[in-house]
């Protein structure tokens, strides 16, 4: 499947693995309203499409996502205006988790605040070793307070406050070592790197997938004794589903397993 290279968003889908291209280079990817309908709209796409199996999240251009279009912000009129913007973009946001499919951030170039943001949503990221994070807001009076719930779940505290409050650039390799990315590898590892992990997970029952992703975000934001008990359910349910007797009983078969994607 493919969009127009006049969209926002780009997509297509190779064996099971759709690639999402972020596509206004010319504004460093800077997500406009429009541009957040686009790829909100590919998410429910990708989400309503069980022959895609994993996403991975690119960029054309010289940045991965500068963040929120503030040419546009600025021309906004009045307090519901500016808070639909945000509304908007936290949803997005929660669309790149709640996807039933992994999604992997291909993180090229400079990331900067809901740009960031998005690499801290995607399950997994995968960073050229040039590329550069950062929440810069607190340098122009605002504060990255949307981004921050996102960064916040993917790294440290003090991390995630330096840079916050400090509004620097991290480069790949703090990226990685501080748990914002997977992987920082050579540009031209790049490409490579992220399909291995795309074809690795699309290897799995996709039921199985779905199930563990969802469960994964839901259990991290309970107390110790729900998130076991909810995990348990889950667990039980996922072991009575055709794909786990599949996958036992061809792990004891010592064959490769089937899966029939329930």
């Amino acid at each position: 499947m493919s969009i127009s290279t006049e969209a926002m968003v780009l997509l297509s889908c190779d064996n099971g693995i759709a690639t999402m291209t972020l596509n206004r280079p010319q504004a460093r990817n800077a997500l406009s309203v429009a541009m957040m309908s686009e790829i909100e709209a590919t998410l429910a796409k990708i989400a309503a499409d069980p022959a895609i199996k994993v996403v991975v999240l690119a960029a054309n251009g010289p940045a991965f996502c500068a963040g929120h279009d503030l040419k546009e912000m600025r021309s906004l009129e009045g307090r519901e205006a500016v808070a639909a913007v945000f509304s908007q973009c936290s949803r997005m946001m929660t669309a790149i988790v709640r996807l039933p499919q992994p999604v992997i951030a291909r993180v090229h170039a400079m990331a900067t605040a809901a740009g960031c943001q998005i690499v801290a949503s995607c399950d997994l990221a995968v960073a050229a070793d040039s590329a550069q994070f950062a929440t810069p807001g607190v340098n122009i009076g605002l504060f990255c307070s949307t981004p921050m719930v996102a960064l916040s779940r993917a790294v440290g505290r003090k991390q995630a406050m330096e840079m916050l409050l400090t509004g620097h650039a991290i480069d790949a390799a703090t990226a990685t070592a501080w748990g914002l990315v997977n992987r920082a590898v050579p540009m031209d590892q790049l490409d490579d790197t992220v399909d291995s992990f795309a074809r690795l997970i699309g290897s799995k029952s996709p039921h199985t997938v779905k199930v563990g992703k969802e469960a994964f975000y839901r259990q991290a934001e309970m107390g110790l004794d729900d998130a076991y008990a909810y995990a348990a359910q889950v667990m039980t349910a996922n072991m009575l589903a055709r794909d786990a007797a599949e996958g036992i009983d061809a792990f004891l078969s010592k064959r490769p397993p089937v899966w029939q994607g329930c």
